[in-house]
């Protein structure tokens, strides 16, 4: 009888049981539900850190616009300038200070805002993206900015 039982007992542990799979694959889900918003907010802090580094004071667009104004001894009046050659007088000097019009877009595919006068950089420029939801709010809100703000 000893003998039957035992063989009886390997033969039964071979496979798994139901509950043993229900209850693996719970856990499971329950991981996937507290993993995936995690990730899906690095995705948007990513785009926000992308955004801050591309207009900051060593960002790519931001030395194109001061590469601009050292050849042609004025900021840009448009964006556009920096990968076209703009007409009109002193356009001799021009030299393409971005590859493609592509680096105008920030991280959520809108054009990033400029102002050559510098309303809120004196003696500089203005340069900012609406941020994630896409709206100009001047500097407030989500917008990204390359001047200080009172957040």
């Amino acid at each position: 009888m000893y003998r039957r039982s035992n063989r009886y007992c390997r033969r039964s542990r071979r496979a798994f049981t139901l509950l043993e799979i229900l209850l693996v694959v719970g856990l499971l889900a329950l991981l996937a539900s507290l993993a995936i918003p995690a990730l899906s907010g690095q995705a948007e802090s990513a785009k926000i850190k992308m955004a801050e580094a591309t207009i900051g004071p060593n960002g790519t667009l931001s030395q194109a616009i001061k590469l601009y104004k050292f050849n042609m001894n004025d900021y840009p009046k448009d964006l556009k300038n920096l990968v076209e050659k703009p007409s009109g007088e002193g356009s001799e000097k021009w030299v393409k200070c971005l590859e493609d019009i592509r680096g105008l877009k920030d991280p959520w595919d809108h054009d990033y805002e400029y102002n050559p006068e510098g309303k809120h950089n004196e003696g500089g420029f203005d340069l900012w993206s609406r941020g994630p939801n896409g709206k100009d709010d001047n500097g407030s809100g989500d917008d990204i900015c390359n001047w200080k703000t009172d957040k």
